[in-house]
């Protein structure tokens, strides 16, 4: 049987942290749904379209990952009823930090009291990773700062000409 994997986020914009547990992931699962949130709680920098598009060419184009393994799409509900529409019992978050792990932890257990059959998985990004987060590639980008450890050159190039 196929395995297909929630992994939900706001990828606001996606990090090569993201990205490493993306490819860990694909060790694991045949197939992951890259779930964007578009929730009305955050203020975004990107809209959810935006998000799918940046998304789409860091995987697609920048690192050539294979599409039939991995589908992007946005959603505003609860993550376990994206599990129920894509038939899937897993969900998968990355840690960076142990600073994560309580917040992940609260969440983990909530999805699983919504739905007993939902496992989360956690995965660590690499070291040269864990201290990669979006708010922080943005407040880099719009002081100009050199971001090109941290994302792929075309979500560099959507970072720029946001901050034009």
């Amino acid at each position: 049987m196929k395995k297909t994997a929630i992994y939900p986020g706001t990828f606001d914009p996606i990090t090569y942290g993201h990205i490493d547990v993306i490819q860990k992931s694909l060790k694991i699962v045949d197939k992951i749904i890259v779930a964007i949130s578009n929730v009305n709680q955050k203020n975004y920098l990107f809209s959810a379209e935006e998000r799918i598009e940046i998304v789409k060419k860091a995987l697609f184009s920048d690192l050539n990952f294979n599409k039939n393994k991995i589908k992007v799409i946005s959603f505003n509900s609860l993550t376990t009823e994206l599990c129920k529409k894509y038939k899937s019992n897993i969900i998968l978050r990355g840690l960076r930090a142990a600073s994560d792990f309580e917040y992940e932890f609260q969440l983990a257990g909530m999805n699983r009291k919504l739905n007993s059959n939902i496992e989360t998985i956690f995965l660590m990004s690499d070291v040269k990773n864990q201290i990669i987060s979006s708010k922080l590639i943005k407040e880099i980008a719009d002081l100009n700062g050199d971001i090109k450890k941290f994302t792929t050159k075309s979500t560099i190039n959507s970072l720029k000409k946001k901050y034009e």
